[in-house]
């Protein structure tokens, strides 16, 4: 005999479920009966259970266990460069945004598999047999299920979530999950690489909500760029039904809203995700173009962002702040931050604009560096500093005498100039940006 369980919408998180009517029932025995007599591994099915002994293997964009909606799906991504990724994301859309991952750091190859073993473990291994990833749990695992709801949940026999997606997040959170205690959500590394990134959100267990860069390539946290604040003992972070995102105490008051939403859940998809720029973007896209009523794109748009800034958010004193060393940030018109290289430097990886940036000229040297002063020049760029780079300040001086002093010094990459102050910047330089509040000049040492 079979079973439709569903999960409790006014408990998110409970991990109940209860049984639908008989008439429910009844409507999804034929399904199911069909369902049954198909192989295990059989590609882009459409599950409510995913039966003991089932598997997806890596040959292509469809292989994948799909929710009853179809709106959701996990399985496995190609990338164009022929890795996998074992991976949710919204399945009705173009874009197939990814949700949800289980191997960013670690691709697989093609002939990689998930199986849900007839002794109920969830296992990733590649073609030759070797684990990636498996579900840690506690229990016996009965059937395991993609819930429309974007979660994906492994079940005892006696209906308990032993192990669910929403629970282990990675840096996307979703409508009905929430992040309790000790969570964290990390960014990735770049646009098109899933491994983790140099940034992370985390609910501390003093109850403050806060982002952080980090030691990176480690997920020790470096610096606090945004915070919460003492708005009393947050206890879950909450992506509600209705589309809001709040902090909330342990009776359910709401501590601090991180954003409030426009668009209905029923008309639109919606996700929140650290991005790999370091920014939480609460995102909304319509599910139709009804729902669109020509105010909307059919794309993701961001409702609201934190912090507004990241370019002047950041200022720490190890780490290479918002973009990469001897870059220097700039928010664009579209509230998105842009790293740029200086006059003189290029971009370590023209593929990843947050790598960095590395001179294009051979260095001044130190045993000569008075007969070569003449071989530099300073190219000014306004409203730009790379603070805490600096190894020497000087006041009040003059601009020229400046840039005299930086020119004639081989330690010397950036002089910044500002209201009769001097300040000699070394490589590498960090935390850099360009925005009308920093005022003054950054006057960039380069090779004639």
């Amino acid at each position: 005999m079979y079973a439709i369980y569903v999960r409790h919408l006014a408990l998110p998180g409970s991990g109940k479920l209860s049984l639908f009517t008989m008439a429910d029932v009844l409507t999804y025995v034929l399904p199911l009966m069909l369902f049954a007599l198909l192989p295990y591994h059989a590609v882009a099915q459409t599950y409510s259970h995913v039966t003991l002994g089932s598997s997806l293997t890596a040959v292509g964009n469809n292989s994948f266990w799909a929710s009853p909606s179809g709106e959701f799906a996990f399985g496995f991504q190609q990338f164009r460069t022929g890795g996998f990724l074992l991976a949710i994301w919204f399945n009705k859309i173009p874009e197939k945004t990814v949700v949800w991952s289980a191997n960013g750091n670690y691709i697989v190859q093609r002939g990689s598999r998930i199986e849900l073993t007839t002794d109920g473990q969830f296992v990733l291994n590649d073609p030759e047999g070797k684990q990636i990833w498996s579900a840690d749990f506690a229990g016996e695992v009965s059937y395991a299920a993609m819930l429309d709801t974007g979660n994906f949940m492994l079940t005892s026999r006696d209906s308990i979530y032993l192990w669910e997606s929403f629970n282990h997040p990675t840096d996307t959170i979703l409508p009905t999950q929430m992040l309790n205690i000790g969570s964290q959500i990390v960014a990735r590394f770049s646009e098109k690489s899933y491994s983790n990134g140099r940034f992370l959100l985390k609910l501390q267990a003093d109850g403050d909500l806060i982002l952080y860069t980090t030691a990176f390539p480690t997920d020790s946290v470096n610096f606090n760029y945004w915070s919460t604040g003492p708005v009393g003992s947050g206890f879950q972070l909450f992506f509600d039904q209705s589309g809001y995102i709040n902090l909330i105490a342990r009776n359910g008051s709401k501590l601090y809203v991180l954003s409030t939403n426009t668009a209905s859940t029923k008309d639109f998809y919606q996700r929140a995700i650290l991005e790999y720029d370091g920014v939480f973007r609460h995102y909304v896209y319509p599910k139709s173009a009804d729902s669109s009523r020509g105010k909307w794109p059919m794309a993701w748009y961001p409702l609201s962002l934190i912090p507004a800034n990241i370019c002047m958010s950041i200022t720490a004193r190890t780490g290479s702040g918002a973009c990469g060393f001897n870059s220097y940030c700039e928010l664009g018109d579209d509230k998105r931050p842009k790293c740029k290289c200086p006059p003189g430097y290029s971009f370590l990886d023209p593929n990843n604009t947050m790598s960095g940036c590395k001179q294009n000229f051979v260095t001044q040297s130190c045993e000569k560096a008075s007969q070569e002063k003449d071989q530099f020049y300073l190219e000014e760029m306004i409203n730009t500093d790379w603070p805490l780079s600096d190894y020497e300040y000087f006041q009040p001086v003059t601009e020229e005498w400046c840039s005299e002093a930086c020119l004639g010094d081989c330690f010397c990459a950036v002089a910044i100039f500002r209201n009769g102050n001097c300040w000699k910047k070394k490589l590498p330089l960090s935390n850099g940006r360009i925005d009308p509040s920093v005022g003054g000049k950054a006057l960039i040492k380069t090779r004639i």
